[in-house]
């Protein structure tokens, strides 16, 4: 049975407080396990989540600050101890080699898994093969940042109310399905477009193009949302959004379920006000406002 959810591990910004981890989040995406931003702490967050090193597929970087990016050592070393069965890609800015060099080998440990390093140099498709398609968009941060899009290829969906009347029926649905025609019948004659599913995930930054390009039409857009609307200035000045600049890129991108993280510890108990400056911003439909150890679900498909 495929499950698609967002498994969150963390959700502080700069520094843990005493209810928020840092940064982490583990997207299951069927039968793969992609993990974004493993700052401080992930492992641990794994195990109270009921992760394993063995989920992990893909790894993807936003940028190397140390609240998404400590963890990297650990989750590493962590996948070679356990001898997970299969190579895991690690993306992250290109400019941060140095940076993925020092945490894949602080410390001595033994390899037994191949990590494939693909570096991301600028915005555009990473992988373009397999049950989804995942880009990379350049963010407005005071180092280099890239937010990751996944988009699952359209499919049909077989009407049975067209079969019928075509007289289409048994194993020949299948013949169908598999051919494109059969016997003068079409697949467009019996089923419509079914829309794949979209997921982004967009960590530090300004409001910039990069934000909107992320957000289009997703069915599940995980965004920070540092600050509150009242301190807008300190965003734009460390280069982060607020709560309404996240609503208003869900709004503006058609998004389904909106989840808000990565927030500042100035901020206690402030999960209604975050959802409120986001609906006031225009978003209508779902939000989460995340705490650590939530699953998620991706919204079904329409």
């Amino acid at each position: 049975m495929s499950v698609r959810e967002l498994v969150v591990l963390g959700t502080a910004s700069q520094v843990p407080t005493r209810h928020r981890n840092h940064n982490g989040y583990l997207l299951r995406w069927d039968g793969q396990g992609i993990l974004f931003d493993p700052g401080e702490g992930t492992q641990r967050q794994m195990l109270r989540a009921g992760v394993s090193a063995h989920d992990i597929d893909r790894i993807c970087v936003t940028h190397f600050h140390g609240d998404h990016s400590l963890g990297l050592a650990g989750v590493i070393q962590r996948i070679n101890l356990d001898r997970v069965p299969h190579p895991v890609t690690a993306h992250y800015p290109a400019s941060g080699q140095r940076f993925f060099d020092r945490l894949r080998y602080a410390t001595a440990y033994r390899e037994t898994v191949e990590i494939d390093e693909r570096p991301v140099a600028d915005g555009g498709p990473l992988v373009t093969e397999g049950p989804y398609r995942l880009e990379a968009h350049r963010l407005s941060h005071p180092v280099e940042s890239f937010g990751y899009r996944l988009v699952e290829p359209d499919g049909r969906r077989i009407l049975p109310a067209k079969l019928a009347e075509h007289g289409v029926r048994g194993p020949d649905v299948g013949r169908l399905q598999r051919d494109g025609a059969l016997g003068g019948v079409t697949l467009d004659d019996v089923s419509e477009v079914r829309r794949g599913q979209r997921f982004a995930f967009v960590m530090d930054t300004r409001l910039c193009d990069g934000v909107h390009a992320l957000a289009e039409g997703c069915d599940m857009l995980v965004i920070e949302s540092t600050f509150l609307d009242e301190d807008a200035g300190l965003a734009a000045e460390h280069g982060h959004l607020t709560a309404g600049q996240a609503g208003l890129a869900a709004r503006e991108g058609g998004v389904r379920h909106l989840v808000l993280t990565h927030f500042s510890q100035r901020y206690t108990d402030a999960a209604e006000v975050f959802e409120r400056q986001a609906r006031q911003a225009g978003f209508e439909g779902e939000i989460t406002v995340a705490q650590d150890l939530w699953r998620i679900p991706v919204p079904k498909r329409v």
